[in-house]
């Protein structure tokens, strides 16, 4: 039995199209904007890193979910986003500072590198951590 061959295309099942010419499109998938505002978030002093629902994890170790599972979300409207972060901060830090940071960083990396307009970008802390950062 011939199984047919899934293209890069295909697996983007969300995308918004960032350009179309005589050369072709220019597509960026959800998926992508939301490793854009992770990444963005992560890079704030104060922040241990964003985490996702355990429902949200489960689905994707079983190849179920969509999306990063990390707990970031994007809504994209024409060429506008609303994202949603649940991030989990490193204790001593002021809340109230480092989500402004976290706000005006994403913002600025998801419409420097993609184009969009970010209309929203809200945060809700799931958690406060004393452990230094794994990821650097």
């Amino acid at each position: 039995m011939a199984s047919k061959k899934e293209t890069s295309t295909e697996k983007i099942e969300k995308a918004y199209t960032l350009d179309s010419s005589s050369a072709g499109e220019v597509k960026v998938a959800d998926e992508v904007v939301a490793s854009i505002a992770a990444l963005a978030a992560g890079e704030v002093e104060g922040v241990s890193g964003t985490t996702g629902s355990i429902g949200q994890m489960l689905m994707k170790t079983v190849g179920m979910g969509s999306g990063s599972g990390s707990g970031v979300r994007v809504d994209i409207a024409g060429n506008m986003v609303r994202v949603d972060l649940a991030l989990v901060m490193r204790y001593g830090y002021n809340v109230m500072e480092t989500c402004r940071k976290v706000q005006d960083k994403v913002k600025s990396a998801i419409e420097n590198m993609t184009g969009l307009n970010v209309t929203d970008v809200n945060i809700r802390i799931t958690s406060v951590t004393n452990e230094p950062r794994t990821d650097k």
